[in-house]
């Protein structure tokens, strides 16, 4: 592959000989995990220079990394190897593990971010990053509801991938937790402490109480991201955690 989605940087990146990735370079930013491998996290860049995202994550004074960044005409380039602990997360949290970097594989995808006009997910990008999650889920057993975005894990700190990341579309193929279609018993909160705390069991860290909420819908109900804890938030939560107490939301 001549031609690179990342530009100069990415045309003097060795091809790889893996079928779902075009191009490897291992950046010094990575250590050895402490957990097993449990979680795939999504991020966006919110870079303007595409090349430049990959100079950061391979940078060793950034100390930030990836496993993986897909362009957006679905160039995957892998940065660390899966068994490594990545440096994507930073400071971050998921159903009681905190150190979510040595649990969890990082996926930056290309995109300008809210920073520099934010906007929808290329095609070609999520199709690239479908089999690569599927694979993952498949090869350490990933259950759709460890499939996040970096605000779900940081929700004091980060917003991306974003309201506009296509989790209905992600969902459809099995990869990550649904929208629940149906609110069964409606609003079942008597009051906002009641709710904070069943986020808290759903996975959220609820430090922040408004951010934890802003995070909670921009997965859940991205049309209206007000951090106001209302009935039709309420429902969401409390189906989800239904389904997941029948077996419904591994």
């Amino acid at each position: 592959m001549s031609r690179s989605d990342f530009g100069d940087v990415g045309r003097h990146i060795a091809s790889s000989e893996d079928e779902l990735v075009h191009r490897e370079v291992v950046s010094p930013n990575f250590d050895e995990r402490a957990l097993p491998i449990s979680m795939v996290v999504i991020h966006y860049t919110e870079m303007e220079d595409k090349g430049f995202a990959i100079e950061r994550l391979c940078d060793p004074e950034a100390k930030v990394s990836a496993h993986y960044v897909i362009g957006k005409m679905g160039e995957v380039v892998r940065l660390v190897p899966e068994d490594k602990r990545a440096w994507h997360a930073g400071v971050s949290y998921w159903r009681g593990h905190k150190d979510v970097n040595s649990a969890s594989i990082g996926i930056e995808l290309d995109h300008p971010g809210h920073k520099y006009g934010y906007g929808p997910f290329p095609d070609a990008q999520f199709e690239a990053l479908v089999p690569l999650v599927a694979r993952m889920v498949k090869a350490h057993d990933i259950p759709r509801a460890n499939v996040v975005g970096h605000s779900d894990v940081a929700p004091g700190r980060k917003i991306d991938p974003g309201e506009l990341f296509p989790w209905d579309r992600l969902a459809e193929y099995g990869l990550c937790l649904p929208r629940p279609e149906k609110l069964e018993r409606g609003d079942v909160f008597d009051n906002d402490a009641s709710f904070y705390l069943a986020l808290e069991r759903f996975g959220y860290d609820i430090t922040d109480g408004f951010k934890a909420v802003e995070a909670f819908q921009r997965r859940w109900r991205p049309g209206k991201i007000d951090g106001q804890i209302d009935g039709e938030v309420r429902a969401i939560l409390f189906q989800l955690l239904l389904d997941r107490d029948r077996g419904l939301a591994r």
